[in-house]
């Protein structure tokens, strides 16, 4: 028995499909290839990868139907990797039920790494109700943030954003999905509020912390909380 995790490349062009399954193989992952979105659809079925490395430009379906017919019935992490590299393709993807999104050309480093951030657990669990990161530490029981001891006042959204963010760890969070998440609804371009309240928790995350950056932003996609 092993416990090599198996990864499906769904890439219709050969060379990129040839380099990426090398890659893989040499980083110890069991890896299928296919340039149809059919096919990948089946070998999704039957063989139950552990992730999904998706192009969507596919000759036979759009890359955008391989993941809505896959979150129909499976949660398996799914990276899309993509010569479109427009915010709107992004977004889309990524509201459609996709973990991560990288544009081509890419540095095979950059999608490794995406890779061990989507195979880890998306929805954290925190047994002793705390979260723990660097000089962070959040206190979900109490709703307390403290940076290297110091105690940080946020409001209760700002705590709720911040907790969003953490328990999906490594992930682009979109606009869209905090929207409903927090507010309970979702707009297609007024992302102001967001904006405010996220530009105040980082504000004061920074000014009790020395040399970290703890929430990345996707420009014209969302946020991400920073794993390594």
């Amino acid at each position: 028995m092993t416990n090599m995790k198996h990864i499906l490349i769904i890439e219709d062009d050969k060379v990129i499909l040839k380099f990426i399954k090398l890659a893989l193989e040499t980083n110890g992952y069991q890896v299928s290839g296919t340039e149809q979105g059919t096919i990948g659809l089946n070998i999704i079925l039957n063989q139950n990868p552990d992730l999904i490395l998706l192009d969507l430009g596919l000759p036979d379906i759009d890359g955008m139907q391989v993941i809505d017919e896959v979150r129909k019935i499976k949660t398996t992490p799914i990276i899309v990797v993509s010569a479109r590299g427009r915010e709107n393709d992004k977004v889309l993807a990524l509201d459609r039920g996709a973990n991560d999104y990288v544009t081509k050309p890419f540095n095979i480093s950059e999608v490794l790494a995406r890779i061990r951030v989507a195979l880890r657990t998306q929805e954290k669990t925190f047994e002793d109700q705390k979260f723990i990161f660097k000089d962070l530490v959040i206190d979900f029981d109490k709703h307390m943030v403290k940076i290297d001891d110091q105690e940080i006042h946020l409001t209760p959204i700002e705590f709720k954003l911040l907790e969003l963010l953490v328990v999906h760890q490594g992930k682009v969070l979109t606009h869209s999905f905090i929207q409903g998440k927090i507010w309970g609804y979702q707009t297609q371009d007024d992302y102001q509020s967001l904006r405010v309240f996220m530009a105040s928790i980082r504000k004061k995350l920074k000014s009790h912390s020395i040399g970290h950056e703890y929430i990345l932003t996707e420009v014209g996609v969302g946020y991400r909380f920073k794993e390594e």
